[in-house]
């Protein structure tokens, strides 16, 4: 069997219905050689059955790595995910994020010694979310930007994220206002970068973790590399439960102490002091 040489953590709690979605998006991919790695928050066990069932349709590995539901906990099983990647390049996104069949390969591309990627999505409405079919995913369909708009997608400059390729999409990251950051949904980066910071804060809850961690990144010399128009996925909505301004709020403080400081380093990472 060949080395494996991207390890791909997903984020998932209890949403089998997106993460299906997910695992068969990466099942589309042109680029192969990846292993799959499931940050699981907790969930029960119909999402063990899902990854049990996945197992035999899917032609990658998949890691399970799962602890305790806790609450919100997702820095500590992406800090676990990240310990269990067999590879030396790690790519992040959600279980909520479809992926274009060449996600995977764009990162490869673009992927640099002393740089992370920091890629975009393209969020859909809820029913849109909800119709998505294995069919439209397997036959591609669900990256044409007038098969969207057929299904209930609104009309926006954002399409043009959905299917940029080429010129198109290196003309637009460089175009794009928005600095490029470490994104939860679609960001990669060397495992000995991310170790050498000490992967995500522990006491940080939902809002802006991913975005520390990318803070520290580029304080210890690590730069931004934008391909937003470049690695694109689909982003299927839905509530969000866990954000309250108390977390949002210790969050911030959290990533001021790490930007007035130039942290590079946390004492609540992967090693515990």
């Amino acid at each position: 069997m060949m080395q494996k040489n991207i390890s791909i953590i997903i984020s998932t709690y209890n949403s089998t219905e997106w993460l299906k979605k997910v695992l068969w998006g990466y099942n589309t991919q042109t680029y192969r050689n990846f292993e799959m790695v499931i940050a699981d928050d907790g969930s029960k066990q119909d999402t063990f059955d899902l990854i049990e069932t996945l197992k035999k349709e899917v032609f990658y590995p998949i890691i399970h790595v799962w602890h305790e539901d806790n609450g919100f906990q997702k820095s500590q099983i992406l800090n676990k995910s990240i310990v269990a990647c067999t590879t030396d390049y790690i790519m992040m996104s959600d279980g909520d994020c479809i992926p274009r069949p060449d996600f995977v390969e764009q990162h490869i591309k673009f992927r640099e010694e002393g740089y992370f990627l920091s890629g975009g999505y393209h969020k859909l409405p809820l029913q849109l979310s909800k119709d998505i079919t294995k069919e439209d995913i397997y036959s591609g369909r669900c990256f044409d930007v007038s098969w969207l708009k057929k299904h209930g997608m609104a009309t926006s400059f954002k399409n043009n994220k959905v299917d940029a390729t080429g010129i198109t999409s290196s003309i637009l990251n460089f175009l794009t206002p928005t600095t490029p950051s470490w994104n939860g949904h679609n960001a990669s980066g060397w495992k000995t970068d991310i170790l050498a910071v000490n992967g995500f804060d522990e006491r940080m809850q939902y809002g802006g973790q991913d975005r520390e961690l990318g803070e520290r990144l580029v304080n210890a010399g690590i730069a931004p590399k934008q391909i937003r128009y470049s690695t694109v996925c689909l982003h299927l909505d839905h509530p969000r439960g866990y954000a309250t301004p108390e977390s949002i709020n210790k969050n911030r403080n959290i990533r001021k102490e790490t930007k007035d400081q130039k942290k590079k380093w946390t004492d609540f990472g992967i090693i515990k002091k």
